[in-house]
């Protein structure tokens, strides 16, 4: 396996952008919610760009992040994508690749908990928005 260490922002984000969502496809599936139209729509609540620009803000304001873990963060946030942003800004889109980037660092690195107790963290955030 090539060290992640060495991986670009965008490499990271690849992984990153599926684990997240695996974890909240899991998270929704055991909350009840069973059909595909309403997974789908609640799954945009968690994994969108603004979503997960949101929720890196959120851990930015709080000092959640470790010093390592926020370089990963920056490391994907500044990475130049051939691609643009579809359904929002620049800047959202670079904060959410910065998010995506983070996850990814946590699961190739094998810090599952901390991936987890990260995630845990984002998911109550999220639906504390929605009360």
């Amino acid at each position: 396996m090539t060290d992640y260490q060495q991986l670009n922002g965008l490499a990271l984000a690849y992984v990153g952008d599926a684990i997240y969502e695996v974890y909240i496809r899991d998270h929704l599936v055991a909350t009840g919610r069973t059909r595909p139209n309403q997974l789908h729509r609640f799954a945009t609540y968690y994994v969108s760009a603004k979503a997960q620009a949101f929720l890196l803000q959120q851990m930015l304001d709080e000092q959640l992040l470790q010093g390592e873990e926020e370089s990963y963060y920056r490391r994907g946030r500044n990475s130049k994508s051939h691609t643009s942003a579809k359904n929002t800004d620049i800047k959202t889109y670079r904060m959410s690749t910065g998010f995506e980037s983070l996850m990814g660092y946590l699961h190739l690195s094998q810090q599952t908990q901390r991936l987890e107790e990260l995630i845990a963290w984002c998911i109550q955030k999220i639906e504390e928005t929605w009360e």
